[in-house]
C-alpha cells in the first residue's frame, strides 16, 4: 500500500478509511442478522448491508483508479466489537439488543467518517460524496431502527 502525498493523497486516504468503515459495517450486520426476530427489522438490516456492499464496489473501483488496495478494519476494533456483540447477545438475545449494538456502531461510524471528511479536505469530490453517502446510510439506519430500542 502506497502512502500518497500530493493532490491524490487526501483522496486515497479518505477512500481507505471509507473502505475500512464499510467492511466493518457489513461484518457487524452479518454478526447480528441471525439474531433478529422481527421480519421488518431483518429487512432493514439486510437492505443496509446491500447498500454498504454497493458502496464497497464503488470504493473498489475508485481505489483501483488510484492503484490502491484499500484498508481492512483495525483488528483490535474488530475483536472488541465482536466480543461486545457476543457478550451482549448472550445476556439478552433480543431485537432491542441488536438495535442498541447497531446504533452504537452507526454512531461510531458517523463520528469517524465525519472526522476523516474534515481531515482530508483536499480529497476529490467523488470521494467526499461517497463518504457523505456512507454517513447518510448510517444516519438513516439509526433512525429506521430507533423503534426497536
Amino acid at each position: 500500500m502506497q502512502d500518497f502525498v500530493g493532490p491524490d493523497g487526501d483522496t486515497v486516504k479518505l477512500l481507505r478509511e471509507c473502505d475500512a468503515g464499510v467492511k466493518m459495517g457489513v461484518e457487524s450486520i452479518d454478526e447480528v442478522l441471525d439474531n433478529v426476530k422481527d421480519e421488518t427489522f431483518h429487512g432493514i438490516l439486510s437492505e443496509c448491508k446491500y447498500e454498504h456492499q454497493k458502496i464497497a464496489a464503488e470504493l473498489g473501483s475508485l481505489l483501483d483508479e488510484h492503484s490502491d488496495s484499500g484498508k481492512s478494519p483495525n483488528p483490535v476494533a474488530k475483536s472488541m466489537s465482536w466480543m461486545k456483540t457476543n457478550a451482549k447477545l448472550m445476556a439478552d438475545p433480543s431485537d432491542k439488543t441488536v438495535a442498541d449494538l447497531m446504533t452504537d456502531g452507526c454512531n461510531m461510524g458517523v463520528k469517524s467518517l465525519s472526522r476523516y471528511i474534515n481531515q482530508y479536505k483536499n480529497a476529490d469530490k467523488k470521494s467526499k460524496d461517497l463518504a457523505e453517502r456512507l454517513v447518510d446510510i448510517e444516519l438513516q439506519l439509526t433512525e429506521d431502527i430507533r423503534r426497536y430500542l
